[in-house]
């Protein structure tokens, strides 16, 4: 299972957002630098109403969806490639996981303490990368200096891995991370040996009280969760406008530095939401004028972040969400439900989630010449509803 990394400094709200995704109380979230420091595990279903639809089609019996993992990563300070604070258990937990949802405190309060007295995302951004690239830097040039041995035996592979590590030294060294560096498809396979912690795929959650929040919402500016940039909305609050300033800024620094994206959510509504039900939480959501759990929107993200796709199987049984990633062919995706149905493969009969809830049934969608067969080399979306056909 494909892992996301919740990292930042100490006090952004780290932990809170993870206890919220996790709808757990797992995490310590103390009002202290470091009240985390072993990494805490979560494992979250993908929220996804395509399957209580499909499954009062087929009259399922039960409904599995499908899941990935969040870990919560001790907080970050300036110097951690160094070994300040926790350093070093910080860079080695980020280097297990797959992909980085980096928490921006963009909410003022002078209860919650922050570890360099100001508000800042874009510095706190900032301070997190330089630590990033540093350690990049330096594991690369320890392996550099280890390659020249093999280099001179001959080998081409040692002589390939230090070509791509001396066009990402001047990369890193001036301070941009290696997932914004071109490489080629062959390059990038021997660039993903090398375990850098800037090469993982990023997304930015800017952390906003719950006011800045209920603004939000209400100026439509931008759905919790969503990847709408702000917008000037007149509200006349300083605090409302500082926060929506600082998520511009994230949103802004996201773009730019690392041409991905930066959702907002609340953390502490979020994390309030916990113990409520479905409902209950649904109605405290619209009192304070917000339509969804920014939660959901912020899982959705880290799935496609992590480059997975879904695709769905439904029958009397059972109605299931099965996970594969963007690109793989149907042969490739019926083996993630058992390795025969790869090995012997014929054939997949699909139609498209939208198409069958538009038609209304499976006879319907055959009739509309909606519901296909197709062969090996067909490239799965996402949404498709699938029946496999195979031979062992």
């Amino acid at each position: 299972m494909l892992s996301a990394g919740i990292v930042g400094l100490p006090n952004v709200g780290k932990s809170t957002l993870f206890n919220a995704i996790t709808k757990t109380h797992k995490a310590p979230a103390e009002n202290y630098p470091f009240c985390t420091i072993e990494p805490n595990l979560g494992v979250v279903t993908v929220p996804d109403p395509r399957l209580d639809k499909l499954a009062e089609l087929s009259h399922s019996q039960k409904i599995v969806p499908t899941a990935i993992e969040f870990v919560d990563i001790a907080g970050l300070v300036k110097g951690a490639s160094a070994g300040e604070g926790l350093g070093n258990q910080f860079l080695s937990h980020i280097r297990e996981v797959d992909a980085i949802v980096q928490v921006v405190r963009c909410f003022e309060s002078s209860d919650i303490h922050h570890v360099s007295g100001s508000i800042d995302p874009v510095r706190d951004i900032e301070v997190i990368n330089t630590e990033l690239v540093l350690a990049d830097l330096a594991a690369l040039q320890k392996r550099r200096d280890r390659l020249q041995k093999e280099i001179r035996a001959g080998s081409k592979t040692a002589k390939a891995e230090s070509a791509i590590i001396e066009k990402l030294l001047p990369h890193l060294d001036s301070g941009k991370p290696a997932v914004t560096f071109d490489l080629s498809p062959e390059e990038k396979e021997i660039a993903r040996e090398l375990f850098l912690l800037t090469s993982k795929s990023t997304l930015f959650a800017c952390n906003v009280a719950e006011s800045d929040l209920s603004a939000i919402a209400v100026a439509g500016v931008a759905d919790p969760g969503s990847h709408a940039q702000f917008a000037k909305t007149g509200i006349d609050d300083p605090a409302y406008n500082a926060a929506a300033k600082h998520v511009e800024a994230v949103q802004d620094y996201a773009r730019n530095h690392f041409a991905t994206e930066a959702v907002v959510i609340s953390a502490q509504i979020e994390s309030e939401l916990v113990d409520l039900g479905e409902k209950e939480a649904l109605e405290y959501l619209r009192g304070i004028g917000v339509e969804d759990s920014g939660v959901n929107g912020l899982i959705h993200a880290v799935y496609h972040l992590l480059g997975l796709r879904t695709y769905l199987t439904t029958g009397e049984k059972e109605t299931r969400a099965w996970t594969i990633h963007a690109g793989d062919k149907a042969p490739a995706a019926a083996g993630v439900i058992h390795s025969d149905f790869e090995r012997g493969f014929i054939a997949a009969e699909t139609v498209h989630f939208d198409d069958l809830m538009s038609l209304g049934s499976f006879a319907k969608a055959r009739e509309a010449g909606k519901l296909r067969i197709e062969g090996k080399e067909y490239v799965m979306r996402d949404g498709d509803v699938v029946e496999f056909r195979f031979n062992v």
